[in-house]
């Protein structure tokens, strides 16, 4: 049984971690519940001593759970350990050992397996929501206060973006430019069916400066949800559904607008063994996936319009310290004439988003909120900018929770190149 626990849990990655706390001050939840348990080295001695039966599963449960999966740590670490597999790995040994009751397993079936992985099911939902707000329904049940006893069903209401029309991805191609740089786009699950306007948006940026945007009908949702749900034979089927999907094609890139799935995307190739087949088809993949920021500083914007605003950047922990993607967005957010952009203290701390983290665990994801947005007030911003859709309605709660929707907006980095490009959806 020892043997059996130390290889599920990634326990020899454990002894990479030496105990110095340079991660305290990075991990928001630490920051937040000053607790020893809700740090990564805490969490990390805790695997360590349920992987020797030191201690019972559960005892390392309430830890593992309560991370937000930011992995700040990481980008901190001196000794490179490898929080994410060892969080992982937790994750998917809690999810296989705990009891679940039966609407948790009807929930989880109708996540994962119909509407996630289900572009037609997404559709749906967008049409859904469209008719929601476009009919008056909203505004009723807002009338009602029927919400009112469910307060986080309540918050996120407030904050739901006027909802746009998914449109399928039409193809431009100009045969007069062989050497035209050629992307896949890839649309996500919740980015598509919540803000299909920043993907409409960030497909006319690259269409305006001669990047010819290929559409890929059989993609799938990225599995990052399923990832840290503990349910990783799902998350190995859509990652090999994606590179299969993927590999009929001849692209320079594979664009996203989401650093949280982009996250997903650049870590397929760790779901394969070594040597293998899947592996290597994987890696190839992997090396061809960018994040939307990254190309807008690599071609030539034509930045025509002035976007003048006070803003500050509140970047996705993802794209950061997983995807590496540190001085791309702020170098093309500089660029955006009109536009001041301006320090914020703690300015890479996670806002308490992470996936569904913010419903799952509402209380805590509000309290780390509520310090991101005492960051916020200090730098007394006109606008917030973000880089993925999970930190935009987070922020956007931030927004409405301060009593600054009057004062603060919150706007996706294509939204603001965008118009400083003179684009409309």
């Amino acid at each position: 049984m020892t043997t059996n626990l130390k290889d599920r849990l990634d326990y020899q990655a454990t002894f990479d971690c030496v105990q110095c706390g340079y991660c305290l001050p990075v991990c928001p939840t630490y920051v937040s519940f000053k607790s020893e348990k809700h740090s990564p080295r805490g969490r990390i001695n805790l695997v360590k001593m349920a992987a020797e039966e030191k201690i019972m599963l559960e005892d390392m449960a309430s830890g593992i759970d309560l991370c937000l999966g930011c992995r700040a740590c990481e980008t901190i670490c001196p000794t490179h350990v490898r929080y994410g597999d060892i969080l992982c790995s937790a994750v998917e040994v809690l999810h296989e050992t705990r009891p679940q009751s039966p609407v948790e397993k009807v929930m989880r079936t109708v996540a994962f397996e119909g509407l996630l992985k289900n572009k037609k099911a997404l559709r749906l939902v967008n049409k859904g929501l469209y008719f929601y707000q476009r009919t008056g329904i909203e505004k009723a049940v807002t009338a009602t206060k029927v919400l009112k006893s469910f307060p986080k069903y309540q918050a996120l209401q407030k904050i739901l973006p006027p909802i746009r029309l998914g449109h399928p991805i039409t193809e431009t191609h100009d045969l007069r430019k062989p050497n035209q740089m050629k992307v896949g786009f890839f649309q996500g699950c919740m980015m598509d069916a919540f803000f299909s306007e920043v993907n409409t948006l960030a497909m006319k940026i690259l269409r305006q400066h001669d990047v010819h945007v290929i559409n890929v009908p059989q993609q799938t949702c990225c599995g990052a949800l399923q990832h840290h749900a503990g349910e990783t034979a799902h998350t190995i089927a859509l990652a090999k559904a994606n590179i299969e999907a993927y590999e009929q094609y001849d692209f320079d890139y594979i664009v996203n607008t989401i650093g949280g799935c982009g996250a997903a995307l650049k870590e397929y190739h760790l779901l394969f063994d070594k040597g293998t087949h899947w592996r290597e088809r994987a890696e190839q993949f992997v090396a061809k996936v960018r994040d939307i920021s990254e190309l807008m500083a690599q071609i030539d914007l034509k930045l025509t319009h002035e976007v003048a605003y006070r803003a500050v950047y509140q970047p996705s922990c993802h794209l950061e310290n997983v995807q590496k993607v540190f001085e791309a967005p702020e170098n093309v957010l500089k660029a955006v004439p009109g536009l001041t952009l301006i320090d914020m203290p703690s300015q890479h701390m996670c806002c308490g988003s992470a996936g569904i983290y913010n419903l799952i665990h509402y209380d805590a994801s509000m309290q780390i909120l509520d310090d991101k947005m005492q960051n916020v007030k200090q730098a007394r911003p006109e606008l917030i900018i973000t880089s993925n859709p999970g930190c935009h309605l987070q922020m956007k709660l931030g927004v409405e929770r301060e009593g600054l929707t009057q004062r603060v907006a919150v706007k996706h980095i294509v939204e603001v190149v965008a118009a400083a490009c003179g684009i409309r959806v």
